[in-house]
């Protein structure tokens, strides 16, 4: 028998378009972040990893994220966000559709800012979406959000107030409309109080759109000198002593030379030792090939 249990976490298989990456640096977690918060091309830095059995599926949820070295150089606390992509616009209108009792938003798609999101103004390509709304101060209004439920072109049709000279414009569908009708959950009063409809938003207030496919990720990258494999390769690699020059080598476990020392001691006057030194080396002495100081050795 069914327990009318299902799974309800579906792994996100959004567009790289559809992503934007932030990161901040700080020295430390005691140092409050410095500088401005710098921004990452996700199709420089995400790909997505296909299906093992189908090359043309990407395998859901899943990403590589490849950070570049020309960013990520200095050793302290990188602070990154994956979230959906953002973008603000203006309400042009709150209306109706004529043909039926149905209040939207109205966006219109020729302002500046939306030059670079045309491919989402097909029929219902905002559809999921979710719309923030912004004070006049530009700060978000806190826990304000409405979903939009559908979108689709339209364009204004004006007619006449009976008995007065005012005009009326509301608005009808159309695929050769430069203005797009969304409508939006929750726009409807509830039955428990008919009379409190929802605010949806103003003419001329300032929104930001985002798409709901992901949810946002905070990663912490910590950048250090001394990672344990370094630390494992000076404790457990080979090493040779170059008696003719000081030099003391570390090779890595694949033999190639890791880090040099000069190696000396102060003596004083009667040339007594005072002091054994171990000095890293700014020059490694490429020549110092470890397979060809032990060749012959067996």
């Amino acid at each position: 028998m069914a327990t009318g249990v299902y799974g309800i976490q579906r792994p996100a298989t959004p567009d790289i378009s559809d992503i934007e990456i932030f990161y901040t640096f700080s020295p430390s977690r005691e140092t409050i972040t410095t500088g401005s918060v710098n921004r990452l091309n996700p199709n420089d830095v995400l790909q997505p990893v296909k299906h093992p059995d189908s090359p043309n599926q990407i395998l859901g949820g899943l990403y590589s994220l490849k950070l570049p070295s020309t960013n990520f150089n200095t050793k302290g606390f990188y602070n990154i966000i994956i979230r959906a992509k953002e973008f603000k616009t203006k309400i042009v209108d709150c209306g109706m559709i004529s043909a039926v009792n149905i209040k939207g938003l109205i966006l219109d798609t020729n302002r500046s800012e939306l030059v670079d999101f045309q491919n989402k103004f097909i029929t219902n390509g905002l559809t999921g979406h979710r719309i923030e709304y912004l004070e006049s101060n530009g700060s978000k209004t806190p826990n304000k959000f409405v979903i939009i439920t559908s979108s689709n072109r339209c364009e204004p049709v004006v007619g006449s107030v009976e008995n007065t000279t005012q005009k009326s414009v509301s608005y009808r569908l159309t695929d050769a409309g430069s203005l797009v009708f969304l409508t939006v959950t929750p726009s409807s009063s509830s039955s428990v109080k008919p009379n409190a409809i929802p605010e949806i938003g103003s003419p001329n207030q300032d929104i930001i759109i985002s798409n709901t496919f992901i949810n946002p990720i905070h990663l912490e990258i910590e950048m250090v000198e001394w990672t344990t494999e370094s630390l494992a390769i000076l404790l457990a690699g080979n090493q040779v002593k170059s008696l003719a020059d000081g030099q003391r080598i570390s090779y890595d476990f694949d033999n190639n030379i890791f880090k040099s020392w000069n190696e000396f001691e102060i003596l004083d006057e009667f040339s007594n030792p005072l002091f054994e030194i171990r000095e890293q080396r700014k020059t490694i002495d490429t020549t110092k090939i470890f397979s060809d100081i032990i060749s012959g050795l067996d």
